[in-house]
């Protein structure tokens, strides 16, 4: 029964795809098809695939000392090109730290976007941004503060140093002051 059910549901949805795509006019479809369709922005995260060596400095709040450790990213592309998924391990303050994340350029929304997953929380952070004049990728969002158990905003900092080097800068806010400070700087060198 369970298998007439699934062939019924993937023959219903493939005659309203296409049923769909008749209706659909040249011009629709040709936006459809750019939406879908990898580009340059797809090819310049494809330029990070591989594997990195990370040494990540963390700082808990402004001016305290910094909290140093070192770890891998393993980057690939997924599915035809379209999204670039890294996973990282290391070890963070004495415990085995695993995340990942998972970007991508938006052909439709015009922007690069962003999901970090990991074993130190249960939520999902999600930024969205774009290159500057100044070649840095720059995305913003919010996340809840565990320690406050609000959102704070966070701001990211994406600089690619040629095709071996990336330097990835986290802001947030200071929990006493409210103002935006630098929270951690991740180094990949391959």
């Amino acid at each position: 029964m369970k298998k007439l059910l699934s062939l019924f549901v993937i023959l219903f949805l493939a005659g309203m795809s296409s049923a769909y795509s008749q209706d659909m006019s040249n011009e629709e479809m040709a936006k459809w098809m750019e939406a879908m369709t990898p580009g340059a922005q797809q090819q310049m995260l494809a330029k990070s695939v591989g594997t990195w060596n990370l040494k990540n400095t963390m700082w808990m709040e402004p001016n305290s000392e910094p909290m140093v450790t070192t770890g891998t990213c393993v980057n690939e592309m997924l599915l035809g090109g379209r999204y670039l998924q890294g996973k990282i391990t290391a070890q963070m303050m004495g415990m085995p730290f695993e995340g990942i994340s998972l970007t991508a350029y938006d052909n439709a929304a015009k922007q690069y976007q962003n999901t970090w997953i990991d074993n130190m929380g249960t939520g999902i952070m999600f930024t969205t941004g774009n290159i500057g004049a100044d070649g840095k990728l720059t995305m913003t969002g919010t996340m809840v503060d565990p320690m406050t158990g609000k959102p704070c905003n966070i701001r990211e900092v994406l600089i690619f140093d040629g095709d071996n080097k990336m330097t990835m800068e986290m802001y947030g806010p200071d929990r006493a002051t409210g103002n935006e400070y630098k929270m951690m700087v991740i180094e990949y060198t391959r």
